[in-house]
């Protein structure tokens, strides 16, 4: 029979793996953007994901686990899709508001995961992994909050570029 424990277990592994794929990730993005906000967001939160990663490492340890990493095909997906989003949009205005609805969507996954991996750690009465899990989950919703405040602040605006969507239609209506 199935655990919480295994439920646990398995999910940290899963998120094990997340976190190196994400910082393989990040740097490809950092290079892709073109606001230096977004670039410097990308570039510390690698920072953090290279901790995290550490971090992870000390939350198998509290259950007396070695570290190991489980195929996230979640994970995976979602980083494809970034990988796409980033040649299809290259080089247009509307790049960085890309890369930002995109990395949120990683943001989102990982505030999930984190968030129930938290609450699991405390079930199981293991403080020390919850504390640890806290962490991470803190500096991914700040992260998010981040890209947030970019993407009303600047980003979303850039993307509209020359001609609005509202001013293409205003523009075939006169014509």
């Amino acid at each position: 029979m199935k655990t919480l424990d295994d439920l646990f277990m398995s999910q940290l592994a899963d998120m094990y793996d997340a976190a190196q794929r994400i910082t393989i990730a990040l740097p490809k993005l950092a290079a892709a953007a073109t606001n230096p906000q977004l670039k410097e967001i990308f570039t510390s939160h690698l920072t953090e994901t290279k901790d995290q990663i550490e971090q992870l490492d000390a939350v198998f340890k509290a259950f007396d686990e070695d570290p190991s990493g489980e195929h996230c095909p979640a994970m995976a997906g979602l980083l494809e899709e970034c990988e796409e989003i980033t040649k299809e949009f290259a080089g247009t205005p509307a790049i960085d508001a890309a890369l930002i609805c995109a990395v949120q969507k990683v943001e989102h996954y990982e505030i999930a995961s984190y968030g129930c991996l938290h609450a699991w750690a405390e079930l199981l009465e293991n403080e020390e992994a919850a504390e640890l899990l806290q962490e991470i989950l803190d500096q991914d919703l700040a992260a998010n909050d981040q890209l947030s405040e970019l993407a009303v602040g600047h980003a979303n605006v850039e993307a509209q570029g020359e001609i609005s969507h509202g001013e293409r239609q205003k523009r075939r209506k006169a014509a």
